[in-house]
């Protein structure tokens, strides 16, 4: 294992430092590393939190700022955070309106997050100047289309998607939409999005030291999990066209057994972090090209590592459904450490 760490120990610590530190004008890291947040909480407005495992990066962290998420509470490399987490950011971002989590559907996070929301709910004023703590609701993202059950889930796993719905809710609470209709936007957002992911290599998880899972030379995972997770199948290496072929088929298929028709989308590439822009600038020709043949129309595209797993070689793509509200938000301003455009 070769990668730019002083222990497994420290990593997180020392990366969430560095990251607070070079975004030091939008982001400020809690106490004890236990969250990132903006730097000035905002009066009056819903308090986006969310939060999972490191090594995603720059997921969930990496879109803490104007336009998008309030805090995020990192845990260890492929670990859920913790619920004391959760309400510590809770502490800090609330600006009285209400809070909402953004939860990846895992079971460590699912559970430790509806505990955060139980304890914050028993709290008094040491939580908020109102004397009881806020109103919490909860947005589950579970866009992954590769399998209905998964080593870390029940139902389908939490993805690339959990950033389309992090970025419309961001806007829609900036502007001041209240706490039930940006679950209710949030939930919408995530039933009109999915994605499917494909692996090339494995990643290595530092405190272990070696692979999370061993291909060989030849072989692929198709529909793997951002920590390793197995997938639909293990098959033989192909093209890069009838990889996206086979993708996109899945993603395409299970959009026509919810009953919804191609029309406007976000077409978004994602790589896992050791797939070079290069490629991933490829893959999104190919599904482009593909997408426009069923009948899509691509009004927005985003290219780029965003969702990762460590050093994985791979990728996954992102359909999600636009309507007039979807691409207003989509374009509305965001400044974050890993998106920034309108500002």
């Amino acid at each position: 294992m070769k990668k730019f760490l002083n222990s497994p120990e420290t990593l997180l610590a020392e990366s969430l430092a560095g990251l607070a530190g070079a975004h030091a004008d939008i982001l400020k890291l809690g106490p004890d590393g236990r969250y990132v947040c903006r730097r000035q909480p905002v009066a009056g407005k819903v308090a986006l939190i969310s939060g999972g495992g490191a090594g995603h990066e720059p997921l969930h962290a990496g879109f803490v700022g104007l336009g998008m998420l309030d805090a995020a509470c990192p845990g260890q490399v492929f670990t859920s955070p913790t619920p004391d987490q959760m309400l510590a950011a809770i502490a800090a971002v609330d600006g009285g309106a209400g809070v909402l989590f953004i939860v990846k559907n895992y079971a460590g996070d699912v559970m430790n997050f509806e505990m955060a929301a139980e304890m914050a709910s028993e709290m008094t004023g040491e939580m908020t100047a109102a004397g009881s703590g806020p109103e919490i609701l909860t947005v589950l993202t579970n866009d992954d289309v590769a399998v209905e059950e998964s080593t870390w889930s029940s139902g389908r796993r939490g993805v690339a998607g959990t950033l389309v719905v992090e970025k419309l809710l961001g806007a829609a609470a900036e502007q001041g939409m209240g706490l039930a209709d940006l679950k209710a936007l949030g939930d919408r957002t995530n039933s009109l999005t999915r994605t499917m992911g494909v692996a090339l290599s494995s990643c290595t998880v530092p405190a272990a030291g070696t692979p999370t899972f061993n291909l060989g030379e030849a072989e692929i995972e198709m529909g793997v999990g951002i920590h390793g997770e197995p997938g639909r199948r293990r098959q033989a290496f192909t093209s890069a066209d009838a990889i996206t072929d086979e993708l996109l088929q899945a993603i395409c298929d299970d959009l026509a057994a919810a009953g919804l028709e191609p029309g406007d989308i976000l077409l978004f590439i994602n790589g896992f972090g050791g797939t070079p822009l290069m490629e991933l600038h490829l893959l999104y020709n190919s599904a482009r090209h593909r997408l426009e043949q069923r009948g899509f129309r691509v009004q927005r595209s985003l290219v780029g590592s965003y969702v990762t797993s460590l050093e994985m070689a791979g990728a996954s793509i992102t359909v999600s459904l636009l309507d007039g509200q979807a691409l207003r938000l989509w374009d509305s301003p965001v400044h974050t450490a890993a998106l920034r455009w309108g500002c």
